[in-house]
């Protein structure tokens, strides 16, 4: 049995399944893994990306956000409407990402746990006012009508995740029977820590290069989610 056939047969016996994704969930919707060979970032993300950079340096951070964080063009790749579809069917319970660029919910899946929040939120850091991204500038300090400056509603370096939603994940996690963790090098903590949780039967992890968990997976594919992970592939395999 090869390993797309065997990720089938997973997924065909599944009841809830839980998808943990990171970057290269959206590459091939034209959105560079910031940490790949190939990736964005010149210099340390850490800096660039964190709170007190946002505060000190904000004209910087948005002139590096506009270029780099932010792909308005970007649309749901094939793996996006993979899920979906696996939604539709009651197979897929959650999406557990570590993404900020709404792909998923744009591919039309319901149930997303997002992490790191979404570029597609913005709020105001005086009045709390909400904006959606088509309603700020994309050159300079975008500000509210107060006078506030307005942020992303993304996690930062040296910011916490939201509560609510780490919870949400954690419970999702443990209470599923399957475990896709796909384009994630797992890394990036706390999230990466979030998959200790699973108690379920399948560890499936799908990644460019190998991971710290692949020794106790079900099953371990080096390779693009993409091309394992689509529709086209569920009818093949009649799932």
């Amino acid at each position: 049995m090869d390993k797309l056939e065997e990720l089938m047969t997973i997924i065909k016996s599944s009841k809830n399944i839980v998808f943990f994704g990171g970057a290269g969930v959206s590459v091939a919707s034209g959105i560079p893994d910031f940490r790949g060979a190939n990736g964005l970032y010149t210099y340390t993300p850490e800096e660039i990306i964190s709170h007190h950079f946002f505060i000190d340096h904000t004209k910087e951070f948005y002139d590096f956000y506009w270029k780099k964080m932010v792909y308005p063009n970007a649309l749901p790749n094939k793996c996006h409407l993979a899920l979906t579809y696996l939604e539709k069917k009651g197979v897929l319970k959650s999406v557990v990402t570590q993404n900020i660029d709404n792909l998923h919910q744009e591919a039309g899946t319901k149930n997303v746990h997002e992490l790191h929040g979404s570029v597609k939120r913005n709020y105001c850091t005086k009045c709390h006012k909400f904006y959606d991204i088509n309603d700020l500038k994309k050159e300079g300090i975008p500000y509210c009508s107060c006078k506030g400056i307005i942020k992303p509603d993304v996690v930062l370096y040296e910011e916490g995740l939201d509560d609510k939603v780490i919870n949400d994940a954690i419970y999702d996690i443990s209470h599923a029977d399957t475990l896709i963790v796909a384009g994630t090098s797992l890394v990036v903590y706390p999230a990466a820590s979030f998959i200790r949780y699973f108690r379920g039967k399948n560890l499936v992890i799908i990644n460019l290069g190998q991971t710290n968990y692949d020794k106790f997976t079900t099953l371990s594919i080096n390779g693009k989610v993409e091309e394992y992970l689509n529709i086209e592939n569920f009818k093949k395999y009649g799932i």
